[in-house]
């Protein structure tokens, strides 16, 4: 079997390699990929593989980029951190993915899947499938919002999903805070922010705190297995995640 990996993280890259070859010594890795646009170059001069692991988020893009340009004519197993509303649209359109960091038992699952479908695989239908999990992911990420309208004194400003650092709650009011540290209040709860921003760039850490990766200043191992968080800007607030959702956390924050 010839495997092609596409992960822009080399540990993650090269802990994958081990994995397959540790479970079966005569898988050729033929090619470790790092980027949407080397991606692209490989599928152009038309290397055939078998079975292609794939990153969701690569350093230049989502990979989902590459296969909107090629059709997926080999299987497909996905690699990503904890991501609701990408896992959903992978089990509803019947394609496999594998959630960082990878196990070996979930890992030895997935390739035998991937013996079983081989006996019937079909490289058009299995290429519609892809098109269809593209299309309905894009459908998805078409609600998360680009940018927050707040009012400052008696002007409103538009603030760029990118600008924002973490949006928090007190007194039963959200706020804003921007990577400047200037905070303004918006109109909408912590519940309805979670669903409205991009889960792969912002986490519900807590019942007070939806953080931007980009805000993860420092992480420190407390009691009973919780973490406790460091924000840029900083809060006064104790940011704590609870044991319960290290976790989930962690692997976001492993990409």
């Amino acid at each position: 079997m010839k495997a092609l990996i596409i992960e822009d993280e080399y540990p993650a890259a090269e802990r994958l390699e081990k994995l397959i070859r540790k479970l079966d010594p005569r898988v050729e890795i033929v090619g470790v990929l790092e980027s949407v646009e080397s991606a692209k170059q490989w599928f152009k001069i038309g290397q055939p593989v078998d079975l292609i692991f794939s990153d969701i988020q690569l350093s230049d893009g989502l990979s989902f980029q590459i296969f909107e340009s090629f059709p997926a004519h080999s299987p497909i197993i996905f690699t990503t951190s904890y991501d609701e509303y990408a896992i959903k649209a992978f089990r509803v359109k019947s394609i496999d993915y594998l959630l960082k960091p990878i196990k070996l038992p979930e890992l030895a699952d997935a390739i035998k899947k991937y013996q079983e479908l081989k006996q019937d695989f079909s490289p058009q239908a299995y290429a519609k499938k892809v098109e269809s999990l593209l299309d309905s992911l894009e459908m998805t990420r078409k609600t998360h919002k680009t940018r927050f309208l707040v009012k400052n004194g008696e002007q409103l400003i538009p603030i760029a999903q990118d600008q924002v650092a973490y949006f928090y709650t007190a007194n039963e009011l959200s706020c804003l805070v921007g990577r400047d540290g200037r905070q303004y209040l918006v109109d909408y709860t912590l519940e309805e922010l979670e669903a409205l921003v991009d889960p792969l760039q912002f986490f519900r850490l807590n019942r007070q705190f939806i953080a931007q990766v980009t805000a993860i200043q420092k992480i420190h191992t407390y009691f009973n297995g919780k973490l406790k968080v460091e924000l840029r800007p900083e809060t006064a607030q104790e940011v704590l995640v609870s044991r319960e959702k290290a976790p989930a956390f962690k692997a976001w924050l492993d990409g």
